[in-house]
């Protein structure tokens, strides 16, 4: 049997992770979250019982380090992290803390035999960017957000932990990733549940800056095939889909896939972390998928049905 460690596990796409897990029964997940974001209502189903889910902070070492030695897990899946535009920018010496939850699980990792450890870092590692599509290899710094920081430290630790230590990782670049789960924190989610209140939806600055929109089991089939083929070892991989959209152009998408009667009201833009391309080069996560991306469209479908909102 597996047993496999995953932080932030209350949240979004760590809880979607766990779900799919769960359903080999060659799998024993942990999930452990302090539930500062997270939410135990995401967690799996109780049918399964090869899941168990402990209150904890990966940022203190007394927390995760019980944890860690007690089960010996063959593979950890770092997702936990203070997640949200706004929370983020509000409150930048929590960020900086989840420095203390990396360095916690790297360094019980390589001293409790675990065989890989699975990074979630972020599109905002490329900063302003100065390429596009924006490879792996291509990390300008440029950022000055605590988020983005701590995502590179992160990266930074796992390179180091690997040369001295031999332990091995692979780095998940996530892009916008959205679906039925995902908090009203994200731009995609807080669009649906306006547009089905028949709220405003707001943009910030002319709403001409882009994205692209990756659906949640896309996400889950890249990452699951990196597990389970020992693929991209010791390697950085973007997660995201490589159609752009505009801001605005999202809002009119969900507005009329919604049927309301929503406008969309234009603010003043975000002082900082408003960048204005986001663009991933997918090559390698298509390495990883067996199937086409599922559409915005299609995904938009999917998570307004989920009756979430």
């Amino acid at each position: 049997m597996r047993k496999i460690l995953i932080t932030g596990g209350a949240g979004f796409i760590a809880s979607c992770l766990a779900d799919r897990l769960v359903q080999d029964p060659e799998n024993y997940v942990v999930l452990v979250d302090n539930l500062l974001t997270g939410n135990k209502e995401k967690l799996p189903s109780p049918k399964y019982k090869n899941w168990h889910f402990i209150k904890a902070d990966v940022n203190r070492f007394s927390d995760v380090s019980t944890i860690m030695v007690a089960y010996q897990f063959d593979y950890v899946f770092h997702y936990a992290a203070v997640v949200g535009v706004q929370r983020t920018l509000n409150n930048p010496v929590l960020v900086l803390n989840d420095i203390n939850g990396i360095r916690n699980i790297l360094d019980l990792s390589k001293n409790t035999g675990v065989k890989c450890v699975y990074y979630s870092s972020s599109s905002e590692v490329y900063g302003e960017p100065v390429e596009f599509p924006q490879n792996e290899d291509t990390t300008p710094l440029n950022s000055r957000l605590p988020y983005a920081i701590v995502k590179n430290v992160g990266e930074s630790f796992l390179r180091s932990y690997h040369q001295e230590y031999g332990l091995n990782y692979t780095i998940f670049r996530f892009f916008n990733t959205f679906g039925p789960k995902q908090s009203l924190d994200f731009v995609v989610s807080k669009f649906i549940h306006a547009a089905l209140n028949h709220q405003e939806i707001a943009v910030y600055g002319d709403g001409n800056q882009t994205r692209t929109f990756l659906f949640i089991d896309d996400n889950i089939s890249a990452t699951l095939h990196a597990l389970n083929n020992r693929l991209f070892l010791n390697e950085v991989v973007n997660i995201g889909s490589d159609e752009e959209i505009t801001i605005s152009d999202l809002a009119k998408k969900i507005i009329r896939i919604t049927n309301s009667e929503s406008k969309i009201i234009h603010y003043p833009p975000l002082k900082e972390g408003d960048m204005l391309r986001r663009k991933p080069d997918a090559e390698k996560m298509k390495l990883l998928i067996d199937h086409p991306l599922i559409s915005l469209d299609d995904g938009l479908g999917k998570t307004i049905a989920s009756g979430n909102f």
